[in-house]
């Protein structure tokens, strides 16, 4: 009877051991990601300014550090693509604007992980503007610009806060968020072009080097 209790208690003990062992909530980790933003811009001041989403490449690295089995930190560095379609009227001529935005953008988020398979992130952002690219309609002429933001009076540092989810398939990650800038784009507010914050739907699928 002893013997019998002293295996039950030790195989109890093995099935625990292996089972935390497979579970990589508490493994530094590693990854690459890649995917697209769908992205748009909100609390835009100007005359009569409308704006549509647009799609952005977004692509970078990702660190999962643990602290507990159900929550760690986990920053990311992503090259990321915003803008949007915009049109209204500037000094009464009717226009349309095509923008391209690129940031890095520094996600710093609490990561939480009910179970292996799942994690829910949530945190803050910083975002570094790098390059921007206009196409301009106005009638009768068309023209592109690319700017990169060493004299305008456009924030290079822009503050914002990130949600979403990734579901954890052994090595490969997919990952659902959405994002908003706090901060407008303008500096003082004399800027020409409508002042505006970027907001985002994003999609990735990643590979963690466990």
């Amino acid at each position: 009877m002893n013997k019998l209790i002293i295996f039950l208690i030790l195989g109890v003990f093995l099935e625990t051991n292996l089972s935390s062992q497979s579970d990589g909530r508490t493994k530094f980790q590693f990854g690459i990601k890649a995917g697209a933003n769908y992205a748009n811009v909100y609390d835009g001041v100007g005359q009569d300014f409308r704006a549509d989403s647009k799609f952005g490449f977004v692509g970078g690295v990702f660190i999962s550090i643990p602290i507990v089995s159900a929550f760690g930190f986990q920053p990311e560095i992503l090259y990321s693509q915003k803008g949007f379609k915009g049109e209204g009227t500037l000094l009464g001529s009717n226009y349309k604007l095509t923008r391209t935005v690129d940031y890095i953008d520094i996600p710093l988020f609490l990561a939480i992980k009910p179970i292996s398979g799942l994690t829910i992130l949530a945190g803050p952002q910083v975002s570094y503007l790098r390059r921007r690219k206009d196409v301009f309609e106005n009638g009768t002429q068309n023209f592109e610009q690319i700017e990169l933001f060493k004299n305008e009076n456009l924030r290079k540092n822009i503050y914002g806060v990130s949600f979403g989810i990734n579901l954890n398939l052994d090595k490969l990650v997919l990952g659902v968020r959405t994002a908003w800038d706090l901060t407008a784009n303008n500096g003082d507010g004399t800027s020409e072009t409508p002042r505006y914050k970027n907001t985002w739907l994003q999609g990735t699928l990643g590979y963690r080097f466990l």
